[in-house]
């Protein structure tokens, strides 16, 4: 089932994956470091990296309500087969992706118990597959060392990696349009205006961008605001609004688990925990 917090991680995957089109062990496509993430920024670390020429971008839902647009029956559809052939291995408490990426594909990592699942985009290599697991990674508190298609977690004491296609079959029960901003904050004015056209252009670059759930989202271009605060003469900053129209969905099979964890019982007496 496709949420919010779903679209914004797939809209702030694809600005990720144009500006470090090799993951971000390398440098930007603009050259200044990016930080891309969901949610707000905070005023002393924005204040701190601007200050070093960074920039940051921001990927939030606006103000504006969620709009109802459910028309379609409630029918079962197939999802048609994911045609790339990522794979994982796996080395103690590291995983190295390989293979080509296509959108069906979910890749995700399990560590001490706490599931990290990635929707692979259209854009995807395997150095991006690995860039975006550990930026959730460490969003989740966890040290990661990343490198290339590579990424290692030291301190985990139970760590899987795997790569599954997507759900078979979906049903969807409802829809809604809401809209996404794309905020960019930038030290200077030319790097605000070398870094909205090479992210509008990726966002546009497709009409439909991929879901955890198998399903699409459709993406639209609402709106554009460029601010220039003059109470801070080293913040520039432009936004960019997208309308987002996704579903929310049942699943009827799934071909495997991706990462899960099964506790068997026998009257109520626990046999044991096992990690999948």
């Amino acid at each position: 089932m496709a949420d919010q917090t779903d679209v914004e991680a797939a809209l702030a995957s694809i600005v990720a994956n144009v500006l470090y089109p090799e993951g971000t062990a390398t440098a930007s496509v603009v050259g200044p470091d990016c930080k891309i993430y969901r949610g707000w920024p905070m005023a002393p670390a924005l204040d701190t990296d601007l200050a070093k020429g960074m920039a940051h971008i921001s990927v939030s839902a606006t103000d504006a309500p969620i709009r109802n647009v459910t028309r379609y029956p409630r029918v079962w559809q197939s999802l048609t087969p994911p045609t790339g052939t990522l794979t994982v291995n796996v080395n103690e408490v590291s995983a190295s992706f390989f293979g080509t990426c296509s959108p069906g594909l979910l890749a995700g990592v399990l560590v001490d118990g706490e599931a990290y699942p990635y929707a692979v985009q259209e854009n995807d290599s395997a150095a991006t597959v690995a860039s975006n697991l550990a930026v959730l990674l460490r969003e989740g508190g966890w040290i990661v060392n990343y490198s290339g298609t590579s990424l290692m977690v030291p301190e985990a004491t139970r760590f899987q990696a795997r790569v599954v296609r997507g759900m078979q079959s979906l049903q969807e029960v409802r829809r809604q349009a809401q809209d996404f901003r794309v905020a960019m904050w930038c030290p200077t004015p030319m790097l605000r205006d070398m870094i909205a056209p090479v992210v509008d252009a990726a966002l546009m670059k497709n009409n439909f961008i991929a879901l955890p759930d198998g399903s699409f989202a459709r993406l639209r271009f609402a709106n554009s605001l460029t601010t220039d605060e003059s109470a801070n003469a080293s913040l520039y900053r432009r936004d960019l609004m997208y309308a987002v129209e996704y579903p929310t969905t049942y699943a009827q099979t799934t071909p495997a688990m991706l990462l899960g964890v099964m506790t068997a019982t026998v009257n109520s007496a626990v046999l044991g925990t096992y990690q999948s």
